[in-house]
């Protein structure tokens, strides 16, 4: 045992409680370990294990299964995981199933998507937060194109948490003429803060419809439905056990699907339909919002993955990322330039309370002057480290971050050559050369001690 380990073991007792999961990484991911990887990107991405694919391939071995668009025995075979698969989301998320449907989609931002083009929007109220995934800033274009207002509260340094006051006062002025939308992360996918669950029955409380982005929460944290009760939840299973990819879900409550309309249909969503009639009737539940066949071969795997999730235990995951995270941010943030200049400066809260496992920060030198955060991901490579640079879909929190100001951005944007296209290298120049992203190291669930060691090893080579 080394003396930095014994060191951590003393400030984070707790991490000895997770030893399961060291053991688990040993017989279910040790392709981490053999290839020599550095896997600090589970925001981006969750690993999954070699059991969920044999388990998944075993099951596509030994039977046939056909498009579940029929009732033959193929077909109907189908169907049975397919439901079976739904109703174990519901049961994972402890959602009552007289209460809320669980509609599968290929990824959270296109369950997003299938509520911003389905709710009623005219004279009505978009609220959301500076802090928000690009998916959900995009509901912003149904809300405008249907006349809605649309509210953005800000985010405030060092923390980058949300304007609570300011929030308290929007939320208690909804529109009186119209529907009413707020949409909010549970845990930032820029900064890691965990903005509060209580928000959702404040606005209920004045009748606004909630939208709960829960796709950074839920790979580390428990949601529970039972308890909290939005109204919108969009995932993606990868994020949560790596695979499959290419599915997410809307788990809605039944009220408030009622209220969306969607404005097509499609192969699988109705019931009826005429093309000399010229009309159509929507199926009933998930099925009105599930277009074409369904990913049937591959939704069965959903709860192959939520079951090894539960065999570990969201108590020991919470607990292996919260002591990895604090032993992180100590000792990153700890890190002086000869000429005592910070190495890093940290986009978000220094502790671990009311945070997650991503540590988003850039890199300075011994001058001040900060690092491109391409060249921090382009020299993390070399050493087999994956980690994440940019702004990671999150445009509010990264410009609140990164200093740019509205007025750089009007500017930048009215400009004649910018009407229609801009490139990345062409915003760089609007912003005069300010930073335009910034350096995520997420912990996850399989994260060990040497990984984040191996990262504190490659930051200590930046200094000087």
């Amino acid at each position: 045992m080394s003396a930095e380990f014994e060191t951590f073991l003393q400030k984070y007792p707790a991490y000895k409680n997770t030893q399961s999961i060291d053991d688990l990484r040993k017989s279910d991911y040790s392709r981490l370990d053999a290839g020599e990887h550095v896997y600090l990107d589970y925001t981006g991405g969750g690993i999954y294990a070699e059991s969920q694919i044999q388990k998944h391939q075993q099951l596509l071995r030994e039977n046939v299964y056909g498009n579940p668009h029929s009732s033959n025995p193929t077909s109907l075979a189908a169907t049975h995981l397919v439901e079976g698969a739904r109703e174990y989301v519901l049961k994972f998320f402890n959602a009552d199933p007289d209460e809320y449907l669980a509609i599968f989609t290929p990824n959270a931002s296109g369950a997003l998507k299938l509520v911003g083009e389905s709710y009623p929007f005219p004279n009505g109220r978009y609220l959301l937060t500076f802090d928000n995934h690009n998916s959900v800033n995009g509901i912003r274009e149904f809300a405008h194109a249907r006349g809605a207002e649309v509210t953005y509260i800000p985010v405030m340094l060092p923390d980058m948490r949300v304007d609570a006051s300011q929030l308290e006062l929007e939320l208690a002025r909804p529109s009186k003429s119209g529907h009413n939308l707020f949409a909010y992360p549970a845990q930032s996918n820029f900064s890691s803060v965990k903005h509060p669950l209580e928000w959702i029955e404040k606005a209920h409380a004045h009748g606004w419809d909630v939208v709960l982005d829960a796709a950074a929460y839920v790979p580390t944290n428990k949601l529970d439905l039972g308890k909290v009760k939005p109204d919108f939840v969009p995932i993606s299973f990868y994020k949560i056990f790596g695979y499959p990819t290419g599915l997410g879900a809307l788990i809605a409550r039944k009220s408030a699907l009622a209220k969306l309309h969607r404005p097509w249909f499609a192969g699988g969503t109705i019931t009826v339909a005429s093309v000399q009639g010229d009309k159509y009737y929507l199926a009933d539940g998930a099925a009105a919002f599930e277009d074409g066949t369904l990913d049937y071969l591959n939704i069965p795997a959903l709860e192959i993955g939520l079951r090894h999730i539960e065999s570990i235990g969201y108590d020991v995951i919470g607990e292996r990322v919260g002591t990895l995270t604090g032993w992180l941010l100590e000792n990153l943030t700890a890190m002086k330039h000869s000429t005592g200049e910070p190495l890093v400066r940290l986009f978000g809260p220094n502790t671990t309370d009311g945070r997650g496992g991503a540590v988003t920060v850039n890199f300075y030198d011994k001058s001040g002057q900060a690092f491109d955060h391409r060249f921090i991901e382009s020299e993390a490579n070399k050493v087999n480290i994956s980690l994440r640079t940019g702004c990671f879909c999150n445009p509010g929190a990264g410009e609140i971050a990164l200093g740019i100001s509205r007025v750089e951005l009007d500017v930048c944007f009215t400009r004649p050559e910018h009407k229609d296209v801009m490139s990345l290298d062409e915003f760089r120049k609007c912003i005069d050369g300010k930073s335009s992203g910034a350096v995520r190291i997420s912990v996850g669930p399989f994260t060990n001690f040497n990984d984040v060691q191996a990262l504190l090893s490659f930051a200590r080579g930046l200094l000087s």
